[in-house]
């Protein structure tokens, strides 16, 4: 059964970090991309970065110089490096994972960051 598990959220004061990790019960991503995704209260599930196989990395322009994504293949995780904590950054963190054979998508059950005084 693929499972991705998410791990690292919490609370957090502004200005601070986090750092969220996924682990994958397979090895079937290592030749696809991953990403981070959220949904933030009131609004739509959004990608926050992805990451392919060989470490290309998109990230979206509101966490731009903020986050970073990486990925250790022999672990099979993926990380979210969070800094610089906003209070608009609170929201559910959902990891994925795409089977490149299947093109199938697997999500993780989420982990809550939650940026506030």
């Amino acid at each position: 059964q693929v499972q991705l598990v998410e791990s690292g959220g919490g609370l957090v004061q502004p200005g601070g970090s986090l750092r969220l990790s996924c682990a994958a019960s397979t090895n079937i991503f290592r030749e696809s991309a991953m990403g981070w995704y959220r949904q933030t209260p009131g609004n739509q599930r959004e990608m926050v970065a992805v990451i392919s196989s060989d470490g290309f990395t998109v990230t979206a322009d509101s966490v731009k110089g903020r986050f970073t994504i990486s990925r250790d293949n022999a672990k099979n995780t993926i990380y979210l490096e969070m800094n610089d904590l906003k209070p608009e950054d609170t929201g559910d963190y959902y990891c994925k994972g795409l089977d490149g054979a299947t093109q199938t998508a697997y999500w993780g059950q989420g982990t809550r960051v939650t940026v506030s005084s």
